[in-house]
């Protein structure tokens, strides 16, 4: 069984990829790292407008979508309902979608934005740039970001349990770019590499929190060595996990992650400023409203400077890179649900989710600063790992919700990855929901490898430029993804609506009225 996976060349050219980059990071970490800087600045300085052009049509083909006339129909037969109930599958797209991800940047972002505003008119650590900080911080987990994972998992979930195909981006853009094997090994293999990249850099900014975390409780300090060991120990954990199977590992995990992150959420929101983060959390939901279209778009020609480059486009691409792992979760696990509830469920909770964390924990945060004079925002400036632990020094209990905290970072790495190695190992064996243990092994390997290396040969800069790249070419491919869903679904017949499957009813009923009536006579 095992060399029949490494025949396959979407497995083989793939992982013979990722192994080369970990061989040179590992043996020219110093060389790996300037070349990794290199390119991050040409990347964002040459395609930055790229990625927002493309999440923005992304974003509004979906929303349109969803309010269309294709909106009832279903990810398989039209009668199917739902495999998992809803605050299982809330809890599924929370913990693969979000991952330490929002953990890490719930604090750290608004602070950095508070510290260094993102418009050059406003003045830092003032309440103008708080406002400002918070509303920013809202885009970038909002809808956008969710949109991109809402495309690739909508066409997934449409081949798989539609259309009864394989679930592989390739398949999904047959329509567009034809069945020659050499276009779809290419493109299996950009999709496969860009998820090795988006999960090593979760799992890197997880690890580097993680960390901070254990410093702050234990004294242990913070070094390569320690993030190493930290990688081999959810190593160990989520290979343990991905053995039992999506329907108990994942799911239950999955359910863990989300009642841990409810209970510290709610002991914040009660402890902290309840009052101020709810003014924040609504002001800020209007700021985000109203700036939508500014933000989706705003480059910086004009002014110069690069914070657009480190914060947007920086999500964007990351996002990118996730998005054929999250994509094909979200697709696995919204089986029966129509593309209505699919579109407005992937892009509507996860991101209501994060903004109600942002808000408790960054507005906490912020408070503090602008009432206390704590200056979290400054020691967030000198290390972004450190921010979730700064906001606990002025928290009753604050070892205690370290503590909490380190064991949420650990699921939520532990998830992702989990389901990572099922989506990739899925992947690189022509499609299969149920894939082999070793093909799932290979790639929990292999994504350890290249977060230890990236970790060893540049820190967060060497994590953000892993994404950037890795997301360049699958850009393309999620704007012909977009094509593709137009494609298919031109094809398809369109389910009754209520009124008209009413009114049939009544029509048959009036017939057979009118038959017997005949009859009798």
């Amino acid at each position: 069984m095992n060399h029949k996976v490494w025949k396959n060349p979407v497995f083989s050219v793939s992982a013979a990829i990722i192994v080369l980059f970990v061989l040179i990071g590992a043996l020219m970490p110093e060389a790996f790292g300037e070349t990794a800087s290199r390119l991050f600045l040409l990347t964002t300085s040459k395609f930055g407008w790229f990625y927002l052009l493309a999440v923005f049509v992304i974003t509004i083909f979906l929303i349109g979508l969803a309010i269309s006339k294709y909106g009832g129909i279903r990810l398989g037969g039209q009668d199917e309902r739902p495999q998992f109930p809803f605050f299982t599958w809330v809890g599924m797209l929370f913990s693969a979608g979000f991952g330490a991800g929002l953990v890490f940047w719930g604090v750290a972002e608004p602070m950095s934005h508070f510290f260094t505003a993102p418009f050059a008119q406003i003045e830092g650590q003032t309440q103008e740039a708080a406002r400002v900080a918070m509303g920013y911080a809202f885009f970038h987990w909002g809808v956008s970001q969710w949109s991109v994972f809402a495309i690739v998992g909508l066409v997934i979930g449409l081949l798989w349990f539609r259309r009864q195909q394989k679930g592989l981006i390739s398949t999904a853009l047959e329509p567009v770019v034809g069945r020659k094997p050499v276009v779809r090994h290419t493109v299996d293999s950009l999709a496969v590499i860009a998820t090795v990249m988006g999960i090593a850099t979760s799992v890197g900014l997880g690890v580097l929190q993680m960390n901070s975390g254990l410093g702050a409780v234990f004294g242990t300090g913070s070094s390569v060595g320690i993030q190493l060991v930290i990688i081999a120990v959810i190593f160990v954990a989520y290979m343990i996990s991905s053995s039992t199977g999506l329907e108990k590992g994942i799911r239950y995990l999955s359910n863990l992650n989300l009642g841990l992150a409810l209970g510290l959420l709610l002991f914040v929101f009660i402890t902290g400023p309840s009052v101020f983060i709810m003014e924040t959390l609504t002001l800020a939901v209007g700021d985000y409203f109203a700036n939508f279209i500014q933000y989706s778009l705003r480059l910086q020609p004009y002014t110069g400077g690069t914070w657009v480059r480190d914060w947007t486009i920086f999500y964007w691409a990351w996002a990118i890179a996730w998005s054929p792992f999250v994509g094909a979760f979200i697709a696995r696990v919204s089986k029966g649900r129509t593309i209505r509830e699919f579109i407005l469920g992937v892009m509507i909770i996860p991101p209501a989710i994060a903004c109600v964390w942002i808000a408790t924990f960054g507005g906490t945060a912020l408070w503090n600063d602008l009432n206390q004079g704590t200056d979290i925002a400054g020691a967030v400036h000198n290390d972004l790992a450190t921010a979730l632990f700064q906001l606990y020094e002025f928290l009753p209990l604050t070892n205690i919700l370290s503590i909490m905290s380190i064991l949420l970072i650990f699921t939520f790495l532990v998830t992702s990855a989990d389901s990572a190695t099922y989506i990739l190992a899925s992947m690189t064996t022509y499609g299969s929901l149920n894939p082999g243990q070793y093909a799932k092994v290979v790639w929990g390997v292999l994504m350890s490898a290249i977060a230890a290396v990236l970790l060893y040969a540049g820190g967060l800069e060497a994590l953000q430029t892993a994404s950037l790249i890795a997301a360049l070419p699958f850009t393309v491919l999620l704007l012909l993804l977009v094509v593709a869903t137009v494609k298919y679904l031109s094809k398809e017949p369109l389910p009754l609506r209520k009124v008209d499957a009413k009114y049939i009813h009544e029509q048959e009923k009036a017939a057979n009225a009118a038959e017997k009536k005949a009859r009798i006579r």
